[in-house]
């Protein structure tokens, strides 16, 4: 798991162990998850480790330690997000900017990927699921070009890697949440809403609610599972409303 401390990637480890999976956990704020390590979660147990998916030796080095003499099951990569940023006009957007974004939302989920697929190769089997947005669909609700065209590209990868890898079993999928705020970033974006914008987002939403996590992790845990052994490169929109 990429991306583990807060949110969307914390629901998710929480789901696999409850359900007896043992989880490697990665992130860059090691402080924020440290409630999980080493720590029992039903039948399952969760392991964290300091992760930067922008550093190709940090990831070989916890897929090493996760894979032990075998292969990585399961990859969930879910780090991204804005890296503290706000809409600005294009003209205002630095490069280092713009790289930031995509690196933490495009390269790192290629070289997360990287990482996992000869081990899989070998199992002949394992799934990959990243974790989009439906930013990666149409376009964001935080107004970042740079955002919305990681996201695009992230479908991409997963699309081109599912043809890839599908003739060695191995499954590669998107889940695209729906706006939550789950994240500081994101949560400052909720609070700058008036009251009757958010009362109106949750109002424009079929299912008259706003998603949650746990919404995620049962949408990822689907495609993990053999119930979905014959989904790949398909990106599931988890938004509470047909997408269009």
């Amino acid at each position: 798991m990429a991306g583990a401390a807060r949110g969307i990637g914390r629901a998710i480890v929480t789901a696999f162990a409850e359900r007896g999976a043992t989880v490697w956990a990665g992130d860059l704020l090691t402080d924020d998850f440290a409630p999980l390590a080493d720590a029992k979660h039903g039948s399952g147990i969760v392991h964290t480790a300091h992760l930067d998916v922008t550093d190709p030796d940090s990831i070989a080095r916890l897929v090493a330690t996760a894979a032990g003499d075998g292969a990585v099951d399961i990859l969930v990569y879910v780090a991204g997000g804005v890296r503290g940023q706000s809409a600005q006009p294009i003209e205002g957007v630095s490069p280092a900017d713009w790289q930031a974004i995509v690196e933490a939302n495009l390269t790192g989920a290629f070289l997360c990927a990287r990482a996992v697929a000869p081990g899989m190769k070998r199992a002949g089997r394992g799934r990959i699921v990243t974790i989009s947005s439906r930013a990666g669909l149409v376009t964001s609700l935080t107004g970042i070009a740079s955002y919305a065209a990681a996201k695009h590209g992230q479908v991409g990868l997963v699309k081109q890697l599912a043809q890839e890898l599908g003739p060695f079993g191995i499954n590669v999928n998107s889940v695209a949440p729906g706006f939550m705020a789950t994240s500081p970033d994101y949560e400052r974006q909720w609070a700058s809403y008036s009251p009757e914008r958010r009362a109106a987002l949750a109002e424009g939403i079929a299912m008259r609610r706003m998603g949650t996590p746990q919404d995620i992790a049962y949408a990822v845990m689907f495609l993990a599972s053999d119930y979905a052994s014959w989904i790949t490169g398909q990106v599931l929109p988890v938004t509470g409303s047909p997408l269009v």
